[in-house]
């Protein structure tokens, strides 16, 4: 830019917003603030967890927060726009710096620094000084020679009336703050060359959109799809055994995108290998590769840590999951005093329509489970705890044990409690419970039952409805009481059989009139006690709960003896339990007569199952279920996950963590030094004042600087 002055002579003049800009961007400042905001991100990148889905996201910061933090891009941040406009900048930033002072680095590691005058040596705080026989040209010859042999490149200059001898050592030291500055450059591209950056072009400029839908891969539209020239990407692929792939699929927040292959993996067979405490050990897939484009087809073995690298692709063992492994259950009525069992038939990863008003979605299947099943001691009922606490408190109680064989591989007691499987129960409305039942009975507590988990959120822990096993290892009988306890005829007809057993002296006749009148009356309250207890256990009576609904269990219980003063609540919570256990034992008896089967025998084992069905019974009110869905076979389908990677910048990374190390070593372990020998005539011969410098004073230059200043004053 050029100005004209009154005299008409042009002046150049600077441009000073463009110089500020410059100088603002190069500054080391700026390139600090860069890398401090790059480093905030990684620690956000790092605590939450990214590229989750979304749904996970709303239950883990609800709506409002979720909205807000999906707007920054904070559950993908190392490929929001903001975090690669940084790292943007900081390549600019640190670009400016390298052109700015690369040249004068080189000038100076050029430059033998010729313009030094004596008097400056004599500020120095390293020098010396001595007096030579030798004349000045031959002492000027001695110091280049002998700072030769000490590594040091001299050159003699010529002054008026003197002789300087400048030398330099370790100039390649300014090659470390270009090579680490090049590397921060290097590296940087090559993320950015690596980002998703290529995909976002085409989804703004080439009208690539994402794919929210569900079908077959092949018949999904053209603008959902990547094409083979996709210069970068990280896709995933999910490939049952025995099944082949030529796609993977890219992960995008409102959907994903397809990514084209340019050959076909089959999955020939998976492998996998576990530690006695059920974590995988080993894992690796047999694979069958076939090429588009010549027909070649190979065989391969990729495992964790070793991919299939092919045509520039990098195809990583990522994981495994389950290939839609095919299930037979059996079915049975939570609800109603419907008791007969029904077949259903899934696959996982799939739906099966469970009657008008409910699907099941089949989520996972393990084969088998290995926890940790230490006893633990028997968490009492505290004083003035509510009935309804017992819940909550007999569901946690075994989530301290399942799933922790991982977390405490030393635990001697670690065991395989068998299949289990996972599933989702969908109603109309589209809300949802997720469910994981086990398909053998464990023993928990000395109790051999059958293990039912039911969460509400995927992010809340299982709660495991305990079923107790009968005396075939089955959930028959518990089912066969529960459907007895809603039938209105059975409570009848067992409360009047408790009422003539309670009676003292059991069923037998009164010895006279008044007697038997007043026996009557006693059997007629004990009936209607016993009725009463089995209609509020079973939820048949009016309750209170907020809805006005009926309420079961022991929740029922304990809301009716709130009712009573509290210095008799004890008492009659006694009572109460006592008939209710009568009761459910004749209820028992009853509805096993009513299938043709003989009673069973009053023992320790049958009272026991007794309890623990009562318990379960209680429980099952909050089960939120109209079936409870028992495994009874299955025919594994094993599934591989590859990570399938393009990445055009890895090599450039490579080049630039080479530039590092190279730069950290010039920096770290090359010292630059400097130094200067001014020789003029004296009477005696020749006076020479020696000084020397360093850009990072250490005690070994120190010792260098003395060594120097014993050897050169020497004579030859």
């Amino acid at each position: 830019m050029s100005t004209t002055s009154t005299a008409g002579i042009k002046l150049k003049t600077r441009r000073p917003a463009f110089d500020a800009t410059v100088e603002l961007l190069s500054s080391m400042r700026f390139a600090i603030s860069l890398l401090t905001m790059i480093a905030i991100a990684s620690v956000i990148g790092t605590v939450m967890k990214q590229n989750e889905p979304m749904s996970n996201y709303v239950n883990q910061f609800g709506p409002f927060w979720f909205e807000v933090f999906n707007k920054v891009g904070l559950y993908a941040v190392y490929s929001a726009w903001w975090f690669l406009a940084i790292m943007g900048f900081l390549v600019v930033s640190t670009t400016l710096c390298i052109v700015r002072n690369t040249p004068k680095m080189l000038k100076d590691m050029r430059s033998w620094r010729e313009n030094v005058r004596e008097q400056s040596l004599l500020n120095f705080h390293h020098k010396n000084d001595w007096t030579s026989p030798l004349p000045r040209a031959a002492l000027a010859q001695q110091m280049a020679q002998r700072l030769g042999h000490a590594g040091y490149k001299a050159r003699i200059v010529e002054k008026e009336h003197a002789t300087l001898v400048t030398a330099k050592r370790g100039a390649g030291a300014k090659f470390g703050y270009i090579f680490a500055h090049s590397a921060i450059v290097i590296i940087c591209i090559g993320g950015l060359l690596d980002s998703d950056m290529p995909i976002r072009f085409q989804e703004w400029f080439m009208g690539k959109t994402p794919f929210a839908g569900s079908g077959v891969i092949a018949d999904i539209p053209a603008q959902h799809r990547l094409g083979l020239g996709n210069p970068t990407y990280r896709a995933n692929t999910a490939i049952p055994e025995g099944q082949a792939s030529n796609t993977a699929i890219i992960p995008r927040a409102d959907g994903v995108l397809i990514q084209d292959l340019p050959f076909t993996i089959l999955l020939k067979k998976f492998n996998i290998d576990f530690y006695s405490t059920g974590m995988p050990k080993l894992f690796a897939s047999e694979v069958e590769v076939r090429d588009h484009e010549t027909g070649k087809t190979f065989s391969s073995v990729i495992e964790v840590n070793k991919p299939l690298i092919y045509k520039g692709l990098a195809v990583y063992q990522s994981s495994f999951e389950d290939g839609g492994t095919k299930l037979k259950l059996k079915g049975y009525p939570m609800a109603g005093a419907d008791k007969a069992s029904f077949d259903v038939t899934g696959e996982v990863n799939a739906a099966t329509p469970l009657g008008k008003e409910y699907t099941v979605e089949w989520t996972g299947f393990r084969p088998f489970n290995v926890e940790n099943m230490a006893s633990q001691d028997a968490r009492a009922v505290a004083k003035g705890e509510k009935l309804e606490d017992s819940f909550a408190r007999g569901l946690r109680s075994l989530d301290q044990q399942l799933g922790s064989a991982a977390k405490n591989a030393n635990n001697k007691d670690l065991k395989n409690v068998g299949p289990s499987v996972q599933y989702k129960l969908r109603d109309q409305t589209g809300q949802a419970r997720e469910f994981q039942n086990y398909m053998q009975p464990v023993t928990v507590d000395g109790a051999t039952v059958f293990l039912a988990g039911v969460r509400a959120n995927p992010g809340d822990p299982f709660s495991y409805l305990r079923i107790p096993a009968d005396d075939e290892h089955t959930v028959k009988e518990w089912m066969r009481l529960r459907a007895a306890l809603h039938d209105p005829a059975l409570r009848t007809l067992a409360a009047e059989r408790y009422a003539r057993r309670a009676m003292p002296g059991g069923s037998a006749a009164p010895a006279n009139a008044a007697a038997g009148a007043g026996s009557a009356a006693l059997r007629d309250q004990l009936a209607q006690s016993s009725a009463r207890s089995l209609n509020m256990f079973a939820g048949a009576e009016a309750g209170d709960g907020k809805d006005g609904g009926p309420v079961g269990g022991f929740v029922a219980i304990s809301r009716f003896l709130e009712k009573v003063p509290q210095a008799e609540q004890e008492k009659a919570a006694d009572i109460f339990m006592k008939i209710l256990n009568g009761s459910m034992w004749e209820l028992w008896q009853a509805a096993r007569e009513k299938d043709g089967l003989a009673p069973v025998e009053g023992n320790e084992q049958h009272g026991r199952f007794l309890q623990l069905a009562t318990n379960a019974l209680s429980d099952a009110t909050f089960y939120g279920a109209p079936v409870y869905l028992q495994l009874d076979e299955f025919n594994e389908v094993k599934a591989s996950v590859f990570q399938v990677t393009k990445s055009p910048g890895k090599n450039v990374v490579y080049l630039g963590c080479l530039f590092l190390v190279l730069g950290v070593f010039s920096m770290f372990y090359i010292r630059e030094r400097r130094l200067w020998v001014w020789i003029k005539d004296s009477e005696a011969g020749a006076h020479a004042l020696m000084a020397m410098s360093t850009q990072r004073k250490t005690l070994d230059f120190d010792k260098e600087f003395a060594d120097l200043k014993e050897k050169l004053p020497q004579s030859a």
